[in-house]
């Protein structure tokens, strides 16, 4: 059984001059269980403010589904040049990303952050829930069990 997660969407920021882009291509292979036996692919998470773009790409560890709910992790393996994360986060970190996906309506996402220098890891197949709308773009999931 594989789950698959993959696309590129805009989230709906806050801050109305910043754009927030969030993009995967994202797997996982199941046995029986509820947790993947192996997850690969990537994620790009990207942020534009005041003239410039910043962006950190992620190897995931782990996607696990269930309907139309995802949750992805991975550790940060590269940035754009001069990217505040170069200072203030640990080589590697991990990050979680939620989507919510339904097949109508208004997909969802939503990020963990990182842990600053010196602060506990985030744990493996973890993130918050998908709070943030898409406004641009979109998801397409595969659930294991469909």
């Amino acid at each position: 059984m594989v789950s698959s997660l993959k696309g590129d969407g805009r989230m709906d920021y806050p801050v109305p001059d910043q754009e927030v882009r969030v993009s995967v291509d994202a797997h996982s292979a199941y046995t029986a269980g509820g947790m993947p036996q192996r997850s690969w692919g990537t994620f790009r998470i990207s942020h534009a403010q005041d003239g410039k773009l910043y962006w950190g790409e992620f190897t995931v560890d782990c996607l696990t589904t269930g309907g139309p709910t995802a949750t992805v992790t991975g550790r940060l393996v590269r940035t754009s040049p001069g990217h505040p994360w170069l200072t203030m986060l640990e080589p590697h970190t991990r990050m979680g990303v939620s989507f919510y996906v339904p097949k109508k309506g208004e997909a969802r996402i939503g990020l963990s952050g990182a842990t600053k220098k010196g602060e506990p890891l985030l744990t493996q197949c973890m993130a918050p829930a998908a709070d943030a709308k898409i406004v641009n773009g979109g998801y397409s999931l595969r659930d294991r069990r469909s």
